[in-house]
């Protein structure tokens, strides 16, 4: 298998180039009976999009989804849905003067290796255009786990280079705030700041990595496989397939190393759970907790200040990627990781249904948070 398809029994296999004439997903294994129309995709794809502000890449792609099969007068009907997206904004030329180099920090040269052969046109299948049909797969697991268990799966940006939010003592995300600026960012009153950092860091022709956290809610326990198929395991996998992602954590993640015994084991009382340092997940099954997920991601290669390189004769290069880029990916990734969130979730509902689905209610249920 050559891993461009995604989940056991909710699949996702994606298609297409950042610079072809268009990108697409077949999801195989999608339940009947979802009401499912174009529309539906737009909010989060606009979300991803570039061009929405001068913090991201100003390519304007209009993102409209063409569904070709699977559902019927508006409805899923069991069988794979085919969904399409045109390009229509590529500007390959700017990209030129990259088609016998290897741009450091870059796939190129990991491409070359593997295939003998690389589209340089924009990154080519290494581009996180390609992430545009995982938030349109996660549209429809989001839209399923929200009407099948009352799911929510939300993402902030935790951090960008220096910064970040100041939250409550409670730590409790301002969602309205989330999501009325560009950043994703939850905290009013150091949004201005941001920018300001942003303007200064695209003006210098650098870039710099970010932190984004998931949440999802209402998540019921006994999600997960033990051994090889945990829940945390394949949350950790989905995550880190995103474009520039160096790190994944779950729950305190890289924190319990300082921690004690005593301080990190989440407690649980009749009235609920006393802490949720293991991020909703024990032995790789969900505790009925939030599931708790944060993802490191590097700052974006394509820059302006000059790089040193190799061409394809192995001879010193100076690179300077010119074109339509990211200050920070991060800005861009949350809707990407809401999407791998909700996708695995689906996927591992599916496959607890099919096995354990007799198994009915277990006593004790304890609370995910206290009451």
């Amino acid at each position: 298998m050559s891993s461009n398809s995604f989940g056991k029994l909710f699949t996702v296999t994606t298609f297409g180039e950042s610079h072809g004439p268009a990108i697409g997903c077949v999801i195989d294994g999608c339940p009947p009976g979802v009401a499912i129309a174009p529309d539906d995709f737009r909010r989060d794809l606009e979300r991803r999009a570039t061009g929405k502000s001068r913090y991201t890449s100003q390519r304007h792609e209009t993102d409209d989804v063409e569904i070709l099969s699977g559902v019927y007068e508006g409805i899923t009907t069991g069988t794979p849905i085919a969904l399409l997206i045109r390009n229509t904004d590529a500007r390959s030329k700017d990209y030129a003067e990259l088609a016998d180099v290897f741009r450091p920090g870059h796939a190129d040269y990991t491409y070359w290796q593997k295939y003998g052969i690389r589209d340089h046109r924009g990154g080519g299948r290494a581009s996180a255009r390609e992430t545009t049909m995982r938030v349109a797969a996660g549209v429809i697991a989001k839209k399923w786990l929200r009407e099948k268990f009352h799911i929510v799966v939300r993402g902030w940006l935790a951090q960008l280079g220096p910064l970040t939010p100041r939250l409550t003592e409670s730590g409790v995300i301002d969602w309205d705030q989330v999501n009325a600026n560009a950043f994703f960012w939850p905290d009013a009153a150091t949004v201005a700041e941001l920018q300001k950092y942003i303007d200064v860091l695209r003006k210098s022709g650098d870039s710099i990595g970010a932190r984004v956290n998931v949440v999802a809610e209402n998540v019921p326990p006994g999600w997960g496989e033990p051994i090889y198929g945990k829940l945390d395991g394949e949350l950790a996998a989905a995550l880190m397939s995103i474009n520039a992602v160096k790190g994944v954590e779950i729950g305190a993640g890289c924190a319990a190393v300082t921690q004690r015994g005593s301080e990190h084991r989440d407690e649980m009382t009749a009235a609920g759970f006393l802490s949720n340092h293991a991020g909703g997940i024990l032995g790789g099954i969900s505790t009925g907790q939030h599931i708790l997920a944060s993802i490191a991601l590097k700052p974006a290669s394509s820059i302006l200040v000059p790089g040193r390189s190799v061409n394809l004769a192995g001879e010193a290069v100076e690179v300077r990627t010119k074109g339509r880029h990211d200050p920070c990916v991060g800005i861009r990734a949350t809707p990407i990781a809401e999407a791998m969130v909700a996708l695995v979730l689906m996927d591992q509902a599916l496959r607890h249904r099919a096995q354990c689905g007799d198994v009915g209610a277990i006593m004790p249920r304890i609370p995910g948070t206290m009451r």
